[in-house]
């Protein structure tokens, strides 16, 4: 006679919230309106998955923008015009206004293509959003979408690269209006 339990065979089927798994959160930080390639890229991203994405974007009101490096960085884009104007000192209603305009326009694309789709505009610095955000939804990534920034992309102080040093999960930095990643 053995000690040993005996074997029970019977498998219990799972219930019906652990077979639907719960929609992944993708978060999507961009400085201005994104436009229909950017939001087939991101959601190109999760095509095949078997989880439902949920969208959460957030746009920052750039009311204390670096002066010295949007100069540089238009220059080293050879836009001479923007280089310019980014040294004027920054509206900060017409930068509000701008970014819900950029945020409202954002959430339209993604509300186009069926998807759920929330959003906010953030503080200068969206960072301490963004982290919060991530917590508060258990986001599955984080995508970041800019123009190019030389300056800031060469010396790792992009949103994407600051995102990546604290948050513990994948970001990907995407450049707007375009398949180049940053």
């Amino acid at each position: 006679m053995s000690d040993a339990a005996p074997l029970d065979s019977t498998v219990e089927s799972p219930s019906e919230s652990e077979a639907t798994p719960a929609p992944a959160t993708v978060i999507v930080l961009t400085e201005e309106a994104l436009k229909p390639v950017d939001v087939d890229k991101i959601v190109g991203l999760h095509a095949g998955d078997d989880v439902e994405e949920t969208y959460r974007v957030l746009v920052p009101a750039d009311t204390d923008r670096n002066m010295l490096s949007a100069f540089l960085n238009h220059l080293s884009l050879f836009e001479m015009r923007e280089a310019l104007e980014s040294l004027k000192p920054v509206d900060r209603e017409g930068a509000h206004a701008d970014a819900r305009t950029a945020l409202a326009k954002s959430l339209e694309q993604f509300e186009q293509r069926g998807l759920t789709v929330t959003g906010e505009v953030t503080g200068d610095d969206p960072m301490p959003t963004l982290v919060a955000e991530v917590e508060r939804l258990n986001a599955r990534e984080v995508v970041v979408v800019t123009e190019p920034h030389a300056v800031e992309d060469t010396f790792h102080t992009d949103w994407a690269s600051r995102a990546r040093e604290v948050l513990g999960l994948p970001v990907l930095h995407i450049y707007a209006g375009d398949w180049r990643l940053g």
